[in-house]
């Protein structure tokens, strides 16, 4: 490759992988000779890139954390993915990233080509987020911290309270961060337990990248978002198959969506004062009744049954507990 300019792009497009790369693959790549790699090397450093040399026979280069950011080569695939996700992003609960994302993604569609910006409003529109607002917010730094490991294939070091409140502390090989209606969840391989495991990642604290690399392993189920759903079901937190819930309320149906996580649907108004909600749902029974009774109105659920014994055994134990306080 002769043409400087589009040599440089390349060979920085390269070095933002998170992985250190040999001089001789370089050249390779580039097909040019170790000699010009080190002179672009330095052209990309007096641009203000921050690339790290190691010592050794076959030398490495790799890109680090500098005083500031410089500016990133993406490709059209990852133009669009990181548009999509910035928009995504503006509706998850992760603390503080909704105000973040919006000034990024104006950034970054500011100098979209035309065609990009289309391809970013048209998945977009055919896109429903499956994480609402619904779950304990979360540090961006720890889901990034935990991203970059997964990425760059390093072992992670991280507290960990258990729903019962057992605090530990954890070595994992990160495969996934998986999100869902309520909540983020890391698929790793537990080093000390040796298997794998699913974390809820607002249960988690002090992450850190060892910078011990590992080969990734199989997974057992196909992708980690089957992972999750195995491990919910096997802790009674997720379903089989969706249920069809069938509930009205007597409110504004605006009044009830806002008290509603995004994952149960859209109330459709049956009066100015009244609406009707059908939706299928993959929630646990419980959570959903526990979420119907904070809507703060009175409401009646017609479907599915199983919901509607719960509520009255809920409903019960509640009482209960008031009559014991006033005793």
């Amino acid at each position: 490759m002769t043409d400087t300019p589009a040599r440089l792009l390349q060979l920085l497009s390269l070095l933002q992988t998170p992985r250190e790369w040999p001089g001789s693959e370089l050249a390779d790549r580039l097909e040019v000779s170790r000699r010009t790699v080190r002179r672009d090397i330095d052209r990309l450093r007096d641009l203000g890139y921050p690339v790290q040399a190691t010592m050794g026979a076959e030398g490495g280069y790799r890109l680090v954390a500098g005083k500031a950011m410089p500016p990133l080569v993406l490709d059209d695939e990852e133009a669009v993915a990181i548009a999509v996700g910035l928009r995504a992003g503006a509706g998850h609960a992760v603390e503080g990233i909704e105000e973040a994302s919006v000034r990024a993604l104006a950034k970054l569609e500011q100098v979209l080509p035309s065609r990009l910006r289309h391809q970013v409003s048209t998945l977009q529109a055919a896109t429903t987020p499956l994480t609402s607002g619904d779950g304990a917010s979360i540090d961006p730094q720890t889901l990034t911290v935990m991203a970059g490991a997964a990425t760059g294939h390093e072992r992670l070091r991280f507290d960990y309270r258990s729903g019962d409140g057992t605090a530990s502390k954890r070595l994992v090989e990160p495969y996934r961060l998986v999100s869902t209606s309520r909540r983020w969840y890391l698929v790793a391989y537990d080093i000390d337990r040796e298997e794998w495991r699913t974390f809820r990642v607002d249960r988690v604290s002090e992450p850190f990248a060892t910078g011990a690399r590992f080969v990734p392993r199989g997974l057992p189920t196909g992708n980690a978002a089957d992972f999750i759903r195995q491990s919910m079901r096997a802790l009674g937190n997720g379903r089989e198959e969706p249920f069809r819930l069938v509930a009205t309320f007597e409110a504004p149906a605006e009044f009830v969506a806002a008290r509603l996580p995004a994952s149960t649907g859209v109330p459709v108004a049956t009066g100015d004062h009244s609406c009707r909600l059908e939706a299928d749902i993959t929630d646990s029974l419980e959570w959903l009744g526990v979420r119907l009774a904070m809507v703060d109105c009175e409401f009646t659920v017609q479907a599915p049954p199983e919901l509607v014994t719960y509520l009255s055994s809920l409903g019960t134990r509640i009482t209960r507990a008031v009559t014991s306080a006033t005793e």
